[in-house]
């Protein structure tokens, strides 16, 4: 029961977050949301990382965890706030679904991992989920309207890099170590964004006394991205790592009921039909054959 209590509630922290953005984008920013979103997370877990540290062993790999702070955090969070900019939080929601699709793509491109057949056609329904959304107007992804479903297209790539990378260099790096670090590196990113942009001037005694602003900066940085990593380590530590994960399945729906109570977007049947593709591209790009799952039950 608990797991279970878990899972949903971190499927309505998760979903809750595309509405912390949509919230923040006017007052700070595309980066400053990144930023205050990612400091807010890493004040969270630094002290457990501090109780941790013991744990620690050998010289930190550096620059792995840097690319995985750029790669899993701050390039894909600044794509989908700046998704949010034109689409609506609970689209982009269901396209951040697609993220377990583009982590099999990019492992087939550049980490030599062979695919199966009915990963290929997961794959192939995920593309059309994105279409159903898009009303099949392919030619917005080569235009000005790319930004909205092409930068969240792209932020699901960057998760799929990253995740690759990370199975790939640190494998037996700290769980908690790497989250920690990449929020560092991603509030690092997001100022870097913020001074590049000339966005920092925006973030004035008048924005930071609003409630709302500190309401969604704690709310998307110390729960979204600072508890909710506990919440998710607890799934996998005492359920499974299938089981965490399943939280995917959840979030955009979770996000269609955020977006439709606060911010009073509409659920259109184009939203529901891309996200039943989607999902149905997800579970056959990721499931497991029922003899592996035997032998690991074994």
């Amino acid at each position: 029961m608990k797991l279970y209590s878990a899972l949903i509630g971190l499927s309505f922290i998760w979903g809750l977050s595309f509405v912390f953005i949509k919230w923040l984008l006017d007052p700070i920013g595309v980066w400053g949301t990144v930023f205050f979103r990612c400091f807010a997370g890493a004040l969270v877990l630094l002290p457990f990382l501090w109780i941790k540290r013991k744990e620690l062993k050998g010289p930190l790999p550096w620059k792995a965890l840097f690319f995985v702070g750029v790669f899993n955090a701050g390039l894909p969070w600044g794509l989908i706030a700046w998704s949010e900019t034109e689409i609506h939080s609970s689209t982009a929601a269901v396209m951040n679904a697609l993220t377990p699709i583009c982590t099999g793509l990019v492992g087939f491109m550049f980490f030599s991992i062979l695919l199966k057949r009915r990963q290929w056609v997961g794959i192939v329904l995920g593309f059309v989920g994105i279409l159903v959304l898009m009303d099949f107007n392919i030619f917005d992804l080569f235009s000005e309207s790319f930004i909205g479903i092409g930068t969240m297209i792209l932020a699901t790539i960057s998760y799929g890099v990253a995740s690759q990378y990370t199975k790939k260099h640190l494998q037996e790096t700290s769980i908690l170590l790497v989250t920690t670090c990449s929020l560092l590196v991603a509030a690092l990113f997001g100022l870097a964004g913020m001074v590049l942009t000339n966005s920092v001037s925006v973030i004035n005694e008048d924005v930071l006394s609003r409630p709302l602003v500190w309401l969604s900066i704690i709310g998307l940085g110390c729960f979204g991205s600072g508890f909710a990593h506990l919440l998710f380590y607890y799934m996998v530590k005492n359920g499974s790592a299938e089981f965490a994960t399943s939280v995917t399945y959840i979030i955009p729906v979770t996000a269609m009921v955020w977006g439709y109570v606060l911010l009073d977007e509409p659920i259109t049947k184009n939203i529901v039909l891309g996200l039943v593709i989607i999902f149905a591209g997800v579970y056959l790009a990721t499931r497991k054959p029922r003899r592996s799952i035997q032998q690991a039950a074994a």
